[in-house]
């Protein structure tokens, strides 16, 4: 965790908050107490009254560590910080009819977690703890972390007035912005962060403007590190570092939404491997419900803890601390334990060469420690006890099943280096070696998704065609044909060279999941919109004149009709609020070119056409507002005085 920076506030003035802003960012701030007699108690909420009784329990019983999972700490004051996931629902909104909109009935709620364990013999218990936390639609985690290391003691040092004038800077921020770097001033700090890309998010009311095509499948620069998903800055190497060989099962079982539990020691190495874990699928829109921090009093516990033994778990992603769940989730398919225990020392991976720089973690290393008797007869172990040999001691490690068809790429492993024994050393290593790991899965995956790339191709108007037309459709999906067409011609080499055989049951699985269809469905959205603009940019830079000078009377009538259309659209989509920064340049471009349309049309077709109200308002809208086109009349809707063309 790095270091908080320095931060003070003048207690004497009154902060001024916008909450309609504050929102943007934040949904609350809370202060929670851990009580003897009530159990958890939310202290301070501000603003004031903006949860329900019901979520403010919710919210406290998962912002405290399990306290069967913390292991004796005689220091005297203990600080963590993680985040957690829950669902909240809304109340239902009522549309322009009167019908209720279900489209925001739920959202998921994520809290940032700054606990505080106090020991202190002169108290019941011994001690006391409480829980600072930031609640927020958005999974921002690397503006709330660093956020946390300020209000968090901030809290502890002048009450609830922390959490007033911290509302009152984030307020002041300007909207986020996704994919982009922003400075994000709080008091006389700043943070600067860069948000994940637009791409990583469900989509919520359509897909925005500023997402573009590129925006989907991005590539990773080679002077410094992209967020290409959620959770970018997560700590990879240092959460499964004890199974780095099993990061390609990892990947293979959230790319086609296999459920798992992922169990370790505190909350912190829980939510930190939850989250590894979701960013280890990027580009990919994860569309697995995932808990980074899951307690018993969760709502949804008591309908995973009804699953009887051979029905189908849901497809999520649980991290825990609480070896309960052990038992209480045996259907669940996959376990992953990672973490070591508080105060335990973990083992150093290959020592420092003669030199004094870092090895390569040595896959040969690797594999020997794995395949050696010890090492077998250890592996026969695990797999004979179970998990629940989980109960007496932590160990790394994977319960599954599932044979992968994804091989371990050598090549990436011998890159990885270690840190030895210096923590500082150890910290800059990690951010080395996520950045390798990173580079590499998020190859595979692009790879892996490239065979869908001719169906979010897009096209543009053919040089001296007219772009008064509608734009042709995307190529039509249909999941058995395109099994069909990439047994035939395979995945290309990247795939083929670090799967095995059966790589075509694994599209097969992943078009079956619960990951592909949002995606598909997300990709397909963008790249309509981006074929959108580009039609859209042809018939802004389109010289009306000399394209209608080349046309039949039939086709200016058909462009005429579809000008109409166009144009209607384009009014309505202003109207709604949703037309884009050019929409007002696009309609006067229209009403212009709809004007130059008709006056070449014959007097007969003109009489024709002003016979419609609605067509004869448009133009009329038009000849006020476009001005005269050259080499034409200006006809008045009223007196058609232009004569047909020769």
């Amino acid at each position: 965790m790095s270091r908080s920076p320095s931060f003070s506030v003048r207690t004497e003035v009154s902060p001024s908050v916008d909450s309609e802003s504050l929102q943007r960012w934040v949904v609350a701030f809370c202060a929670i107490r851990f009580d003897l007699q009530q159990g958890q108690l939310v202290e301070e909420c501000y603003p004031q009254g903006c949860l329900s009784h019901d979520e403010e329990l919710e919210i406290a019983y998962s912002s405290f560590p399990d306290s069967v999972s913390q292991h004796q700490n005689r220091s005297s004051i203990h600080d963590c910080i993680f985040f957690f996931r829950i669902r909240r629902h809304l109340k239902k909104s009522l549309d322009e009819k009167g019908v209720a909109d279900s489209s925001n009935a739920s959202k998921f709620l994520y809290g940032y977690v700054f606990n505080r364990q106090r020991h202190d013999e002169r108290l019941k218990r011994g001690g006391e703890q409480k829980s600072v936390v930031i609640l927020s639609y958005s999974p921002y985690a690397s503006v709330f972390r660093p956020l946390l290391q300020i209000v968090g003691p901030l809290f502890f040092d002048i009450g609830k007035k922390a959490l007033e004038h911290i509302a009152a800077y984030v307020s002041k921020w300007p909207a986020p912005v996704p994919g982009k770097v922003m400075d994000l001033p709080i008091g006389n700090a700043a943070l600067k962060v860069h948000l994940p890309p637009a791409h990583s998010f469900p989509v919520e009311g359509g897909v925005s403007f500023e997402e573009g095509a590129s925006s989907v499948a991005p590539f990773a620069t080679n002077n410094q590190p992209v967020p290409q998903g959620l959770f970018h800055d997560s700590d990879l190497f240092g959460s499964f570092r004890g199974i780095l060989l099993q990061l390609w099962l990892l990947w293979e079982l959230l790319l086609v939404g296999e459920p798992m539990l992922i169990i370790a020691p505190t909350p912190p190495q829980c939510c930190e491997a939850v989250a590894s874990l979701v960013s280890l699928v990027a580009p990919l829109l994860c569309s697995v419900d995932f808990r980074p921090y899951f307690t018993i009093h969760d709502p949804v516990f008591a309908r995973l803890n009804s699953i009887q033994e051979g029905e189908a778990f849901p497809p999520m992603i649980l991290g825990v601390t609480n070896l309960f769940f052990l038992k209480a989730l045996r259907n669940i398919p996959h376990i992953v334990s990672v973490g070591s225990p508080p105060n335990s020392n973990r083992l150093g991976l290959p020592a420092r060469s003669s030199t004094g720089r870092p090895e390569g973690l040595g896959f040969q290393q690797l594999s020997l420690k794995k395949f050696s008797p010890s090492s077998l007869l250890n592996a026969v172990r695990l797999r004979r006890d179970g998990p629940l040999c989980l109960m007496t001691e932590h160990k790394e490690a994977i319960w599954s099943t599932y044979s992968a068809t994804t091989k371990p790429d050598t090549s990436v492993l011998n890159r990885l280096i270690d840190a030895g024994l210096s923590p500082r050393v150890e910290e800059s290593m990690s951010v080395v070696n996520n950045e390798i790991l990173r580079r590499h899965f998020l190859e595979l995956t692009t790879n892996f998704l490239a065979p869908f790339s001719p169906y979010f191709r897009t096209s543009t108007p053919l040089e001296g065609t007219s772009p008064y037309v509608h734009p042709p459709s995307l190529p039509p999906f249909n999941a058995d044909e395109f099994l069909a067409s990439l047994s035939a011609r395979g995945p290309g080499k990247f795939i083929l060279k670090r799967m095995r055989n059966n790589w075509l049951e694994l599209y097969r699985r992943f078009l079956n999941g619960p990951n592909f269809m949002p995606w598909f469905k997300r990709r397909r959205a963008v790249a309509e919109q981006e074929q959108d603009r580009l039609w859209r940019q042809a018939r802004m830079n389109t010289e009306i004149q000399h394209l209608i000078s080349r046309m039949s009377e039939l086709e200016i009538v058909d462009s005429f009709n579809c000008i109409e259309r166009l144009l209607l659209r384009e009014i309505q989509m202003q109207q709604s609020g949703k037309g884009g920064i050019d929409s007002m340049a696009t309609c006067q471009k229209l009403r212009g070119d709809l004007q130059a349309v008709f006056n070449v049309l014959s007097k007969d077709m003109q009489q024709l056409m002003l016979s419609n109200p609605e067509r004869a308002s448009l133009l009329q809208g038009s000849s006020e507002s476009s001005p005269k086109l050259p080499g034409r009349p200006l006809i008045q809707v009223a007196v058609a005085s232009s004569s047909p063309p020769r």
